[in-house]
């Protein structure tokens, strides 16, 4: 059970988790974020949705410590934001240039980013308008997908008190304002709060034999 969950339960004046809302589902003038209780991982854009058709897409709306408690639960563990630039940064295809994980030489989108002034209008250049089915785009020089772009990821480096690091960029980012696509760029994000835009991928420790530890097996 998700702290949006457990949010939503609680029905206080803080509960929910935070949705974009892209040009064609707003006014131009209206805020493009909304704090929206019940919106959840089972449910990403608020009470009455659902996840049906969306099974290959990235997990939203969780917070530091839900990502945490399932990446334990699954065997692994959250990146350190140092692990994760590290790994970004082998994959780029062009290593001088930070931008090359969200586009090629010629400009042409290769990850899920915003193409346009954000957040007024997004051509979907990429081929996406939101997220994006996890692994439908090429992947990196070491072979991991979706590094750059479509969701932001957790890590487990702290930012300052009650936030930790997240990194990647998501479908949001754009040329004209953040340029977070790029793998030495970092946010920080409230340890508690969830919104639909932000993910998280685990890593697992493995021997010099290259075996897979377990968590019980690991040094403390």
């Amino acid at each position: 059970v998700t702290d949006a969950e457990r949010s939503a339960e609680a029905e206080g004046p803080g509960a929910g988790s935070a949705v974009f809302h892209h040009p064609g589902e707003r006014m131009m003038a209206q805020n493009p974020w909304s704090l929206i209780p019940g919106a959840t991982w089972r449910t990403p854009t608020g009470p009455g949705s659902a996840i049906d058709g969306l099974e290959s897409h990235p997990v939203v709306h969780v917070s530091h410590a839900d990502a945490r408690a399932y990446a334990a639960w699954a065997g692994g563990r959250l990146p350190s934001e140092v692990e994760w630039e590290y790994a970004a940064s082998l994959g780029l295809t062009d290593p001088s240039e930070q931008a090359s994980g969200a586009y090629d030489e010629d400009g042409h989108p290769v990850a899920n980013t915003w193409q346009g002034p954000f957040p007024v209008a997004d051509t979907q250049a990429d081929g996406f308008g939101g997220l994006a089915p996890a692994g439908c785009y090429s992947p990196s020089r070491i072979g991991l997908y979706d590094m750059i772009g479509n969701a932001w990821e957790w890590t487990d480096t702290p930012f300052a008190p009650g936030q930790h690091t997240i990194k990647g960029g998501s479908y949001l980012c754009a040329d004209n304002f953040c340029r977070r696509y790029r793998p030495a760029a970092r946010q920080p994000q409230d340890s508690d709060f969830s919104s639909s835009h932000i993910g998280f991928r685990i890593v697992r420790d493995v021997d010099p034999s290259g075996s897979t530890t377990s968590p019980a097996e690991q040094p403390t």
